[in-house]
């Protein structure tokens, strides 16, 4: 008996909304060594949805997936409140040989 093809899964719109940008600083640089990258991601994500989009759109194979919230805090700018946002990023860890390039856009 033949072993059944696993079945590709297709781009949609939810997998753009959960993978929104990669973040570019020089913490998130220092992962590539270890086949990381780092994304921003919707509050709301999960760590099965941010494996499953990247999986799908960069067409690499994921080992890991560590979330972190940053919580916002309240600033000012010459006497001016404002408050910044609560932003979650997402670390994926990619399996050996694996890599996605950031520079390349989807």
């Amino acid at each position: 008996m033949a072993k059944a093809a696993a079945k590709k899964i297709e781009a949609t719109e939810w997998m753009y909304d959960i993978v929104r940008n990669p973040v570019i600083t020089e913490k998130a640089t220092l992962g590539s060594q270890y086949s990381q990258v780092t994304f921003r991601v919707p509050l709301t994500a999960t760590k099965p949805n941010v494996k499953t989009a990247v999986e799908t759109l960069f067409g690499v194979k994921v080992k890991a997936v560590n979330t972190l919230i940053t919580k916002g805090k309240t600033k000012r700018f010459k006497g001016v409140k404002a408050f910044r946002s609560d932003v979650k990023k997402a670390i994926v860890t990619l399996e050996a040989g694996q890599t996605i390039d950031i520079g390349s856009g989807l």
